[in-house]
């Protein structure tokens, strides 16, 4: 399934507006063969709620038998897909929330094969997790430790539907590219506010399926609002590519889903559900429970019409 997956997950975004007040197309096929936003581009159609709701895991966190139920409870609340972390020794970019739930699924064994096995119950179940698109974020350590080929390999044939590496030297992401194009799963990049506007057209030219789009400097954590420069640089960058934008680093309210989801197509909450997921499980709780419920709250943000940040 692979890049058809994510894309009917960002093709919830025109699903969910009022196409009729549009005219024009709202899918459209761009040059890679993917469906990209076409008449939902039109800002009449942004802010009146809808769009791709994107959790970050730790796969491993605080088992995989948690990650598996907890992918279920999510999908079943709401999800529209699902940012899976590979766990690895030295987190890239990682605030404490994320990196210690790292470090914590490598002592109970989260390897990357054992994390694939676990996807392919997942899609040989009956559960809504089995056609929820999963994208996996690991390391480039990982992956040249398998082998490149090898492992974007092993991520299709599980029913993984996209990587990010967020490592990875620009230099060296035509190849993989290259690798997880004849998979058939997407290639995302991150973008960052401090990137010139020419880097991050090449970036965002390197990418399929969707553009990793960070809302702020720094590590991730929780934040108490979005960056004020966040809609100009979503405007900046649909001149640059058709792809959606899913946003992410620290988005972790109803509110701000909703405020992200007013000027891109997705939104990334990681931090705020790890941390939810860690106390539950200190406390003896169901952190399948907990997540889904917290998901469950971050959808009447995804679901609710809004004016764009400032």
């Amino acid at each position: 399934m692979g890049v058809g997956r994510i894309d009917r997950a960002f093709a919830a975004v025109s699903d969910s507006a009022d196409a009729e007040e549009v005219s024009g197309p709202v899918r459209e096929r761009g040059t890679d063969g993917h469906m990209h936003p076409g008449g939902d581009r039109d800002p009449r159609r942004r802010g009146r709620g809808g769009g791709a709701l994107m959790p970050f895991l730790v796969a491993g966190h605080p088992d995989l038998a948690a990650t598996e139920a907890t992918i279920e409870a999510i999908a079943a609340a709401g999800a529209q897909a699902i940012e899976l972390g590979i766990p690895f020794s030295d987190p890239i970019a990682d605030g404490p929330v994320i990196a210690e739930a790292m470090h914590a699924a490598l002592r109970h064994g989260a390897t990357p094969e054992a994390i694939l096995a676990m996807v392919r119950r997942l899609r040989a179940g009956s559960g809504q997790a089995r056609d929820l698109p999963i994208i996996a974020m690991v390391s480039i350590s990982i992956v040249d430790r398998i082998g490149r080929d090898r492992f974007v390999g092993d991520l299709a044939s599980a029913g993984i539907d996209g990587l990010i590496v967020p490592d990875l030297d620009l230099d060296e992401a035509p190849a993989l590219r290259g690798s997880c194009d004849r998979a058939g799963i997407s290639f995302a990049l991150l973008i960052a506010p401090t990137t010139p506007q020419s880097r991050a057209a090449q970036i965002a030219g390197l990418c399929s399926g969707f553009v990793y789009v960070l809302a702020r400097t720094g590590i991730t954590g929780e934040r108490g609002a979005l960056p004020a420069g966040l809609p100009a640089r979503i405007a900046a960058l649909r001149a640059a590519t058709p792809l959606p934008l899913a946003v992410g680093f620290g988005i972790s309210t109803p509110e701000q889903v909703r405020d992200v989801l007013a000027v891109a197509e997705g939104a990334i909450v990681g931090s705020a559900l790890v941390r939810r997921i860690e106390e539950a499980h200190g406390r003896g709780d169901d952190v399948a429970v907990e997540a889904a419920r917290f998901v469950e709250l971050l959808v009447t943000g995804a679901s609710a019409p809004a004016e764009a940040p400032p």
